[in-house]
């Protein structure tokens, strides 16, 4: 699968998140403001799967040229991505 520039962005996104929270956490900073950044970063990391998994999922389907049994395998295989990402 071919991931697009907007995912790896929002990647990105998160990484500098990260590392704003470990410079937080190396000043001292307050506990609540370091508990709300890791969960914006907990947010971020799940949109981020819903989209690659809508994504590949929809290629998927498109790909499976109106065979049942693939479009059916291919969402079942979402849905496992889904449950094993909580």
């Amino acid at each position: 699968m071919a991931y697009d520039s907007k995912t790896a962005n929002r990647v990105k996104r998160m990484e500098g998140q990260l590392r704003g929270i470990l410079r937080m956490m190396e000043e001292g900073q307050n506990c609540k403001d370091v508990i709300t950044q890791l969960s914006a970063v907990r947010s971020a990391v799940d949109r981020t799967i819903g989209v690659i998994v809508s994504e590949n999922l929809l290629d998927c389907v498109t790909t499976a040229e109106g065979n049942a049994e693939k479009m059916n395998s291919a969402i079942q295989e979402a849905m496992d991505l889904v449950v094993k990402s909580r």
